[in-house]
This record gives structure tokens, C-alpha cells and sequence, in this order.
């Protein structure tokens, strides 16, 4: 009877601990920015809620859009496989932004009261290790 208590006890904690763990990054707040000299385009994502402003000055509003569950839940499958703590040091795989053959791209993960920030990277090329997840927030923004 003790056994049995003690597995009802171990399963019963264990999945609490992991809907915690998904609440908890779906509290996350990320930022894609790309911009040159002649664009600018900054994606934030929100409490699955999505944002894109084009003015760098602030001075546009942007509308916000509401993101819907399936997409919510594969933008979140996708930021769970990013190993935050790396992030900055990930290579970006061109170099076109250097002689402005694309815009400079970066991401912003503001999670748990820290900030992670990648290495820049050629708008369109990210690094492998992120390019499912740069390319479903690219995907939602051009949805709006």
C-alpha cells in the first residue's frame, strides 16, 4: 500500500511540475528585430499576442493580434527547443548584412526576469539551431 501511495504521489508531483514549467514560458516575451538603413521591423509576441511596428522612432501604433492555440502551441514547441543560455554565442550562417545584402536581424527572449539576446544574423538566414523558431514568428507577423 506504501509503494502504491508513494507511485500515485511521484506522478501526481511530476505533472505539476510540468504544467508550471508550461505556464511559465508562455510568459516569456520575445523580440525579432531587422532593420537598415531603409527598413525596420520589429515582431513582439506577448501572452500569445503578437505586435509589428515598422516606425523605429515608436511613433506608429501597432495593432495587436491575437495568436491563435495551434499557432501558440507550436511557436511554444519551437522556443522550447532553443537553448537560451547559448543563444548569444549561435553563428549566423551568411554575412549579407555586412554589405547590406539583407537586413540585420536579431532576437530578444525576455524570460524568468532574465534577458537573452542573440548574435545578429542576415534577416530571412537565421542560425540553424533557432531557424524553425525565427521562421514561425516571421510566419505569424506576415498572417497580420
Amino acid at each position: 500500500m506504501k509503494i502504491l501511495s508513494l507511485l500515485f504521489l511521484t506522478i501526481f508531483l511530476g505533472n505539476g511540475c510540468s504544467s508550471v514549467k508550461a505556464q511559465d514560458i508562455e510568459t516569456a516575451v520575445i523580440e525579432y528585430t531587422a532593420n537598415t538603413r531603409g527598413f525596420y521591423q520589429k515582431i513582439t509576441v506577448k501572452n500569445q499576442v503578437l505586435t509589428v511596428s515598422k516606425d523605429r522612432n515608436g511613433n506608429d501604433k501597432p495593432v495587436a493580434t491575437k495568436i491563435s492555440n495551434a499557432d501558440w502551441n507550436e511557436l511554444l514547441s519551437c522556443l522550447k527547443t532553443v537553448e537560451l543560455d547559448s543563444l548569444a554565442k549561435l553563428k549566423a550562417p551568411t554575412q549579407k548584412r555586412f554589405y547590406d545584402g539583407a537586413a540585420i536581424a536579431n532576437v530578444k527572449i525576455t524570460y524568468k526576469d532574465k534577458t537573452y539576446e542573440s548574435a545578429s544574423f542576415d534577416d530571412g538566414f537565421p542560425p540553424k539551431e533557432i531557424k524553425k523558431f525565427v521562421k514561425k514568428i516571421t510566419a505569424l507577423a506576415k498572417k497580420e
